[in-house]
C-alpha cells in the first residue's frame, strides 16, 4: 500500500527545498563574486559575465596558496592522526574498565569540553615560547590535538559501549593480549566513528584562523585561511581575490567530506547512543 500524498508531504518538501535555497544562494554570491572582473560594480549574485579566472591565478600567486595549502594540509593530516591515536587508545580501557575510576577520568576528559580556549591563552603561548616551537607547524599541532581529544574521547567511548565483547573475548582467548586485541580485532569495527572523528576534526583544523595567526604569526609558515586574510585591509578589501582563495581553499576539505559522508551520520548516531 503506497503512502498517500498529503499537503503535509507538500509543506515538508517545500520547507526542505527553501531551507536548500537559503544554503545555495550565499554559495552562488561566493563562486559568482570569485568570477567577476575586480573593477565590476553589480551585485553579488548578478552574473559575472563574461566570467574569468584570473581572481584565481593572482589569488594563487599573491598569497602564495601553494605553500598554504599544503601546510593547512600537513597540520591537518598530522593532528587529526594523533587525534585518532591518541583518544581510540585512551577511550578503550573507559569503555570496557567498569571500575569507578573509569567513570570518574571519563567525566575528567570531558570536562575538558566545558573549559573555554582562552583561558590557556596565555600559559600555552609562553610554553610554546619556552619550548622554542614559536613559528613552528608543531605549536599549531599540538595545540589542535588538545583542544579536540575531549569530543573525540567521547564519541569513541560511546561507540565502544555499544560494540559486542564477542570478537575481544575469541581474541584473548587465541592468546592476544589488550593492545594486540584493540589493534587486530576492535580498531578495524571503530571504522565509522573513526570517519566521524577524521571529517569533524578535519574541518575545523582545516578553517582555524585564530591559532595558526597567533602562533605561526612572523615566521615564513602560514595556513590557508591566514593567507587568505591579507586580503583585507583596514581601507581596502579585495573581495573578488578573498572569494577565489575560499573557493580554492574549500576544495580539499570538500574532497575529504564527500569520500567520508556515509560514516559520519552511522558513527555520530552511534557515539550518541550511549
Amino acid at each position: 500500500m503506497h503512502a498517500r500524498y498529503t499537503w503535509r508531504t507538500l509543506a515538508r518538501e517545500v520547507g526542505l527545498i527553501l531551507l536548500a535555497l537559503a544554503f545555495l544562494v550565499p554559495l552562488a554570491g561566493l563562486l559568482n563574486v570569485s568570477l567577476k572582473p575586480r573593477d565590476s560594480q553589480s551585485g553579488a549574485l548578478a552574473f559575472a559575465f563574461p566570467p574569468t579566472l584570473d581572481n584565481y591565478v593572482q589569488a594563487w600567486n599573491q598569497a602564495s596558496l601553494g605553500a598554504a595549502l599544503a601546510n593547512s594540509f600537513l597540520i591537518t593530516a598530522v593532528s587529526v592522526v594523533l587525534i585518532i591515536a591518541f583518544a581510540s587508545t585512551a577511550a578503550y580501557p573507559l569503555a570496557r574498565v567498569t571500575r569507578g575510576w573509569s567513570r570518574y577520568t571519563f567525566y575528567f576528559v570531558i570536562g575538558g569540553l566545558l573549559v573555554p580556549g582562552q583561558l590557556a591563552l596565555l600559559p600555552l603561548y609562553a610554553t610554546m615560547r619556552d619550548f622554542g616551537l614559536l613559528g613552528s607547524l608543531w605549536s599549531v599541532i599540538l595545540i589542535n590535538v588538545g583542544q579536540q581529544i575531549p569530543f573525540s574521547v567521547f564519541l569513541y567511548t560511546m561507540f565502544l559501549r555499544e560494540l559486542p565483547l564477542d570478537y575481544e573475548e575469541a581474541a584473548l582467548l587465541d592468546g592476544c593480549g589488550p593492545l594486540r586485541s584493540f589493534v587486530s580485532v576492535v580498531f578495524p569495527l571503530l571504522r565509522p566513528v573513526t570517519g566521524t572523528v577524521v571529517i569533524l576534526n578535519a574541518v575545523g583544523i582545516w578553517n582555524e584562523f585564530f591559532t595558526p595567526l597567533l602562533y605561526l604569526g612572523g615566521s615564513g609558515n602560514t595556513t590557508a585561511p591566514v593567507a587568505i586574510y591579507g586580503f583585507v585591509s583596514q581601507y581596502v578589501s579585495q573581495w573578488p581575490l578573498i572569494f577565489a582563495g575560499l573557493v580554492i581553499s574549500v576544495i580539499p576539505i570538500l574532497v575529504v567530506y564527500f569520500a567520508l559522508q556515509k560514516h559520519i551520520i552511522k558513527g555520530f548516531a552511534g557515539g550518541l547512543k550511549g
